[in-house]
């Protein structure tokens, strides 16, 4: 069989197809909860954790809100990576994410009026944000739709919960209420509880999500080894 057969031959087979969730996509989704978080460890999206995390329900939007221009961006520089020229990456990056965002904004202002008009200026500032600009330019431009699409929801879920979770006790011990509900009770104010009033300023957030990295560190302390 001459050599041109055989490489012909070798073509014709074609390479068994990836899982949609292999081991390596699963990766995608489960390393930004945790051992690659973007703000817990790469320290990004740290503006968003300290301004808007008043309240559950404006971190709830908010993370909403960098999850679908995360997930469109991802999806559509996947889809160009091959036709966009080196020179003008970053434009054609920035365009697609302020196309997005606007679009979300338009969107808030249209269902929920009032936690747009809270986040204020926030939702634009979503196209500065170095986790979706990070994650366009460091994966997408390099990988197929369907990896970019997965590593879009697992750095999105990375970011909200940490969102979440620091507006959780933000609000919970700032003005005890969850999502705008008060839970506690009179009795235990006429106890002589009162509301932390810091909870509701800035650098408190700084704390939590400072105690959030303590706590994760100290259970994985790979990451400490790797700083």
């Amino acid at each position: 069989m001459s050599t041109e057969v055989k490489e012909a031959a070798a073509a014709a087979v074609k390479e068994p197809s990836e899982p949609l969730f292999s081991k390596k996509n699963k990766l995608l989704l489960t390393d930004p909860l945790n051992d690659s978080n973007p703000i817990t460890v790469q320290v990004l999206g740290i503006c968003s954790a300290l301004a808007i995390t008043v309240q559950v329900k404006q971190a709830i939007v908010m993370s909403l809100s960098v999850l679908v221009v995360l997930i469109g961006g991802n999806l559509i520089i996947s889809l160009i990576r091959n036709i966009i020229p080196s020179r003008i990456r970053i434009i054609v990056q920035l365009v697609v994410v302020a196309s997005l965002v606007i679009l979300v904004d338009q969107v808030l202002k249209a269902y929920v009026y009032d936690v747009s008009k809270a986040l204020s200026v926030f939702v634009g500032l979503i196209i500065t944000n170095c986790i979706i600009m990070g994650r366009l330019e460091a994966f997408a431009l390099a990988n197929k739709p369907w990896p970019s699409i997965l590593d879009a929801i697992g750095n999105g879920a990375g970011y909200a919960w940490i969102l979440i979770a620091v507006a959780v006790v933000r609000e919970l011990f700032g003005s005890g209420t969850l999502m705008g509900y008060k839970l506690i009770p009179d009795a235990v104010f006429e106890m002589g509880y009162m509301n932390n009033n810091m909870m509701i300023l800035p650098p408190m957030a700084l704390i939590t999500v400072g105690i959030i990295i303590w706590i994760q560190r100290s259970k994985n302390t790979a990451l400490i080894e790797e700083n």
